[in-house]
């Protein structure tokens, strides 16, 4: 295997670094957003204006299009990552701080490790693999119990935007299992361009059949932050996402996910003073060792499947990235 030359490495690093801040800071954005703009319309203008920006800079490179055959599995884990994904956490934001919200969505690799369980091929449970579990699970019984306790509205609130946070987490797991296992050799940009369109084009559906475009109301603070998701947490954090997949280890890339929950407490806590304290750190840790214990293999690395989760649990893109840039097939390495 060749080693990449000092300054592609320098520009990777820096892109990984670009993925751990501009996706972290996408759930103060999400917030922001929804003050004036319902829920499905964040998404749904976001993933749509994405996809469709993508799909044009792929056409004006001359990258061959995606055939109509293949737009059923890629509607398919569109739907689950994107609508279903990203879509439970813009929902429970409306009630969930951005910060926990973060920490939330690490529990990914424990959905995904449930999910491939049921198959043929799937890992064997280990003690390490239990613990993991059982530690991240109790980090966020501690997270949530006090606020899901208050009772009430908010707790009731509260408690819907947990269970919507654990759907997404389901929809991440599942769409990243159906991708990872009917690849059929796409070019990985294209692919991704068309799941976030049709992400997209069904969470406008959901928004028209909510009645949400009469509910909307523009204002400078909440247009910037959906720019901000649109420009900066699709098109440019993807972007780089993938350059730094292409030119680094995928246990490196996929460390993202550590990163990510602990801009978005920080950020949350500054600049919209949300919860952090005691708590709300040790909590934190916890879940984070458990993804950790989960996903890291006792002295060899990341298994592939834990990584597959890491690499979901914020976007569409497999880490069965080939050099070439089309989607590994089952089985390659």
């Amino acid at each position: 295997m060749s080693v990449p030359p000092a300054h592609v490495n320098r520009r990777a690093y820096l892109a990984w670094l670009a993925v751990c801040v501009l996706w972290g800071t996408t759930y103060l954005g999400i917030r922001i957003a929804l003050e004036t703009i319902p829920p499905a319309l964040v998404g749904g203008l976001r993933f749509t204006a994405a996809g469709i920006f993508l799909v044009a800079l792929l056409a004006s490179r001359g990258e061959p299009v995606i055939r109509p055959s293949q737009w059923g599995g890629l509607a398919l884990t569109g739907v689950l990552t994107i609508g279903v994904g990203n879509g439970g956490v813009i929902w429970a934001e409306q009630w969930v701080p951005s910060g926990i919200a973060a920490v939330t969505v690490a529990t990914i690799p424990f959905w995904m490790i449930g999910i491939e369980a049921f198959a043929r091929d799937s890992d064997p449970v280990t003690i390490q693999l239990v613990l993991g579990l059982a530690v991240g699970f109790a980090g966020i019984l501690l997270l949530v119990w006090p606020d899901i306790a208050v009772g009430g509205a908010a707790g009731h609130q509260f408690l819907a935007g947990i269970l919507a946070l654990q759907i997404a987490c389901v929809g991440w797991a599942l769409g990243s299992s159906v991708s990872r296992r009917y690849a059929r050799g796409e070019n990985v940009i294209s692919a991704s361009a068309m799941q976030m369109l049709f992400g997209g084009l069904v969470m406008l559906g959901i928004a028209s059949v909510r009645g949400e475009w009469s509910q909307v109301a523009w204002t400078p603070r909440t247009v910037l932050a959906e720019i901000y998701l649109t420009i900066f947490g699709s098109i440019v954090g993807y972007s780089a996402y993938i350059y730094a997949l292409r030119h680094l280890p995928t246990a490196t890339v996929a460390l993202y996910a550590y990163a990510n929950p602990l801009i978005a407490i920080a950020l949350g806590a500054v600049a919209a003073g949300e919860p952090f304290g005691p708590r709300v750190v040790f909590a934190s840790t916890m879940v984070l060792i458990g993804s950790a214990l989960v996903q890291w293999k006792r002295a060899h690395g990341v298994t592939d499947r834990s990584v597959g989760a890491t690499a979901q649990s914020r976007r569409t893109l497999p880490d069965w990235v080939a050099s070439d840039g089309r989607l590994k097939r089952r089985g390659d390495r």
